[in-house]
């Protein structure tokens, strides 16, 4: 396989990569202060524990919903229906008002404007006058 670059340079790049991946490595290894653990595990020598000011546990509504409404009473029930009534009929008197507004008032039909591209249509397809013949 034939490569763009000379030969040396190749060794140099593939030299800094390596460079890159070994110090990569020895940096995690340094820096790996506490032995391995499985997540949830605790550690022996835990230092100084972080407590979440903030946390709250959930709350039972949280975990099973909100609970059912409670159930009307027969007076509540008929104060709902009797408020359905009066907005429905508000609505239909409203509604009626403003078609009645919509109406233009009947009035005599207004003047037709005079048709002049008619007249000279007209004019257009009248035959012309007779001449005389020429004898």
């Amino acid at each position: 396989m034939t490569w763009s670059m000379p030969r040396p340079v190749l060794h140099i790049v593939a030299a800094v990569i390596g460079v890159a991946a070994l110090g990569s490595f020895a940096v995690g290894i340094v820096t790996a202060d506490a032995p391995a653990r499985l997540p949830g595990e605790r550690a022996a020598e835990a230092g100084q524990v972080i407590q979440a000011t903030e946390a709250v546990p959930l709350a039972q509504e949280r975990i099973e919903g909100p609970p059912p409404p409670p159930e009307l009473t027969p007076e509540e029930k008929a104060r709902i229906e009797e408020e359905k009534k009066a907005k429905a009929e508000a609505e239909a008197a409203a509604k009626a008002e403003a078609e009645k507004a919509a109406q233009p008032p009947p009035a005599a039909a207004p003047a037709q404007p005079p048709d002049r591209i008619g007249e000279v249509l007209d004019k257009a397809q009248s035959p012309p006058p007779p001449e005389e013949p020429v004898f």
